[in-house]
């Protein structure tokens, strides 16, 4: 029902990705955008909303609210009501509130490391302490520290910023973990933002994602956690993302935080939020196998090649790839000589490492593997 190997381009459009390694022979793999149409049912969507012909200020109607809930509701058990949610007009927007809105300046905000850049750059932006804590990779999996952890925190902490599907290294976090978790930031007295924009999806299908907002009333009353369509049905450029925040005093300081700086969704983002939410299941289930093929045949590829190696990758669509034991000394524009764009590991607080991301069809996947397989066959 739905093609995710005929490749759509992207060469001369207005694509982020694409647009930069312009005129080169270079396949962009870098930058959390996949490659693939959106669902059919969302692209119908907008089409009717541009017949329309008019584009005011739009709010979400209730049908848009039902089907967020819905979604919660059938996918992670979890009952939300319609109040505790605001829209935002992206996930990164919704870090930098969240910083802006717990603690005052001076007071620190924590993050395991690797992670998404803007983990690690808004706080500075708002005058906050960075302190960062490693996750461990024990030969298995990422591991998180949890003696580091609790030796990182201090009494200046006010935040603890969690992303979960881990983005760079594809962890999906286990109750137990998540539980541990809760215990020592309810100790310690912090809010928590969870980014969960990854939650749909999950590769591994023993695994399931659990918001950590779900793990207790005590829990839900310090979390404002992050989601979005924008990862799961590949449209990030159109701006819509949501935060969901039980507490009405917290939801309260994060609304006062927003005004002024943060504008309203746009209208075609709230049409197409409708349209996956309502109707994307099916597209979305036929994504997920194919994610999976691709991270089987990247792993299998990554870890054949002397000097790589990537753990497991139990969701997004991203891989996390070690050149440590190779002797590259700049991974990134190692790789672009070779013709494949990823992004570099420093940004994300892992210096050589580089990340992939295996969501483009089967045909480039294998193209840009097989660049990596030949450059690095030369490599001492």
């Amino acid at each position: 029902m739905f093609d995710f190997d005929t490749p759509v381009d992207r060469t001369g459009s207005d694509s982020h990705k694409w647009q930069k390694y312009a005129g080169r022979d270079i396949l962009p793999m870098w930058v959390a955008d996949m490659d693939f149409r959106s669902p059919p049912a969302v692209m119908e969507a907008l089409q009717q909303r541009v017949e329309h012909g008019v584009f005011g200020y739009g709010r979400p109607d209730p049908a848009l609210t039902d089907a967020v809930l819905r979604h919660l509701l059938e996918t992670y058990g979890w009952e939300v009501s319609p109040e505790w949610i605001v829209w935002l007009p992206g996930l990164v927007t919704g870090i930098n509130v969240t910083v802006r809105t717990v603690g005052e300046q001076g007071s620190a905000v924590v993050t395991h490391v690797p992670v998404y850049p803007p983990f690690l750059n808004a706080p500075a932006l708002w005058q906050r302490e960075l302190r960062t804590t490693p996750l461990i990779y024990d030969g298995r999996q990422w591991q998180m520290d949890w003696d580091q952890l609790q030796s990182v925190l201090g009494h200046r902490t006010r935040l603890y910023l969690l992303c979960n599907p881990q983005n760079p290294t594809g962890r999906v976090f286990t109750r137990r973990e998540l539980t541990a978790l809760a215990q020592i930031c309810l100790e310690a007295d912090l809010v928590v933002c969870a980014d969960e924009i990854h939650c749909d999806l999950i590769l591994t299908p023993e695994k399931r994602h659990i918001p950590f907002a779900t793990l207790g009333p005590e829990v839900a009353a310090r979390t404002i956690t992050l989601m979005a369509p924008s990862k799961t049905f590949n449209v990030p450029g159109l701006g819509c993302a949501f935060a969901i925040i039980s507490d009405s005093g917290l939801r309260h300081r994060f609304k006062q935080a927003m005004a002024g700086i943060v504008p309203h969704v746009n209208v075609l983002g709230f049409a197409a939020a409708r349209a996956a939410y309502a109707s994307g299941g099916p597209w979305l289930k036929a994504l997920l196998e194919y994610l999976r093929a691709n991270r089987d045949l990247t792993t299998q590829a990554i870890n054949q090649m002397p000097g790589l190696h990537m753990g497991p990758v139990e969701g997004t669509y991203l891989a996390w790839i070690d050149t440590r034991s190779s002797s590259i000394e700049h991974p990134a524009p190692f790789f672009e000589a070779a013709g494949v764009g990823l992004s570099d590991g420093t940004g994300f607080g892992g210096p050589g490492f580089v990340r992939l991301n295996f969501g483009c069809n089967k045909g480039l996947l294998v193209e840009g593997l097989e660049r990596m397989a030949v450059v690095m066959a030369g490599v001492g």
